[in-house]
């Protein structure tokens, strides 16, 4: 992978992480709100690989795949497949 992708990749993420951040700051209950968007996205990995049976597109479950998706929840699991879509991993 190029150097000018990796610092691509980094910094959506990067920007990604700072969204969410700042959406639990908005929030009253950030703590409740964090672990309500962890189940959500371990939810919506669940969904991705259920699916994939029927159409093709599947995540793999490993430690980077699960934090992500338990730390930023729903847009964790978009970035992923949009991930995967442009390095093919």
């Amino acid at each position: 992978m190029s150097l000018w992708l990796k610092i691509l990749v980094y910094t959506v993420g990067v920007a990604i992480v700072f969204a969410v951040l700042i959406g639990l700051k908005r929030t009253k209950r950030p703590v409740k709100s964090f672990f309500g968007s962890g189940v959500q996205g371990v939810c919506a990995l669940a969904a991705v690989n259920v699916a994939g049976a029927f159409t093709g597109v599947s995540l793999g479950l490993n430690l980077f795949t699960g934090l992500c998706c338990a730390v930023l929840g729903i847009p964790g699991v978009i970035s992923l497949l949009i991930l995967k879509l442009i390095i093919n991993i």
